[in-house]
This record gives structure tokens, sequence and C-alpha cells, in this order.
């Protein structure tokens, strides 16, 4: 499998060339293991529909943290869409929303992932998927390079938060006038 080396702060990962990603941090993937066309153009969306395996990116496997359980509110044969909430991931740093990235028919949750939650972990872009749909994928979906900037983006923006919150505390931690520090940052 072709992918492109991302290394960015504490994060580095490889990312498959043959998938199409959404800023949210899904892939998609022909199941056919097809080629997905490029980015943007109506080759990548394949007019007629086809069924799509869907999975958390490696960046998103690392804020949520190993999978402990996936459970989907949507039954296979229901009609979806980009952006409709499918059920809930629980890792062990967080419970999150599952939402779909493709617009169609939900086919099925990834049995495998009963059996073994850390799939999406181990192995993210291949038996790791979550699960499929038969349909076209939602507007604005990336390639592996399009992808690539917009976590760059993401990663310096957290970076840039993160350090200025611990500025403004530390600043404040040596004003006398900013007031006794009682430890709620609220």
């Amino acid at each position: 499998m072709e992918t492109v080396r991302f290394r960015h702060a504490h994060f580095s990962a490889r990312f498959p060339v043959d998938c199409l990603y959404a800023p949210s941090h899904f892939w998609m993937r022909p199941a056919d293991g097809g080629p997905v066309g490029e980015a943007g153009t109506p080759d990548a969306l394949n007019a007629t529909p086809r069924l799509w395996h869907v999975g958390f990116t490696k960046f998103a496997t690392r804020m949520l943290g190993e999978l402990v359980e996936m459970v989907l509110d949507v039954k296979p044969g229901a009609p979806v869409g980009g952006g409709d909430r499918l059920g809930t991931v629980e890792g062990f740093k967080a419970v999150s929303d599952l939402f779909c990235v493709v617009d169609g028919t939900l086919s099925a949750a990834n049995p495998a992932l009963t059996a073994e939650a850390c799939l999406t972990h181990s192995d993210p872009y291949g038996a790791g998927w979550l699960y499929a749909v038969q349909g076209t994928p939602t507007p604005g979906h990336l390639d592996v390079h399009g992808y690539v900037a917009l976590l760059t983006e993401q990663i310096d923006r957290l970076q840039a938060s993160r350090y200025s919150d611990g500025d403004s505390r530390a600043a404040a931690a040596h004003d006398p006038a900013a007031g006794p520090d009682t430890g709620d940052d609220a």
C-alpha cells in the first residue's frame, strides 16, 4: 500500500494514498479496492454509488485512544447522509459520537470489531474499518495531500492555543493584581 509519511510536532503517521479523507478525521476507501479518483472531481464521487469502508484516521485513533466499544444506533439498510450521527465509540480516553461521511445506505458495521475492537488502533486502514455504506462520499472530502495540509493546520492551532493558555496562566500567577490562584480554571 502506497502511503504518505506525515511528521509534525509529536505526531507521525503514514496515510494511504488510495483513501479519501474527511476533515472530521475519517478515511473512506472503496470496499472492492478500486481507485477512488482524484478528490474533489466527479470521478472521485463515482456517479454510480458503490460500497465504501469508513474508518478512523491514525490521528483520530491517537486522540480517542484504544477503542473499547462501538455502538451503532442506525441499523443496516437505513438511509444515511453526511453528518448523520450513527452511534458512539468508546475509547480509553473518551466517548465520542460516530458520524457518517458517505451519503447512501448503511450496509454494515465491521463484525471484526466485536471480537477485537483494538483493530481500529493496530490496523486502522485495513481490518480496523468501522462501517460500510453503499453510496457516494459527501462533498468536502480530501485526497491524502489535502488531509496532511489540514492536519498540519489543526496541530499548529492546537499547539498555539495550548501555549497561549499556558502563557496567560503563567502571567496571571506572577501578577499580584490578578488575585489569588484558586486552581479553578472555570
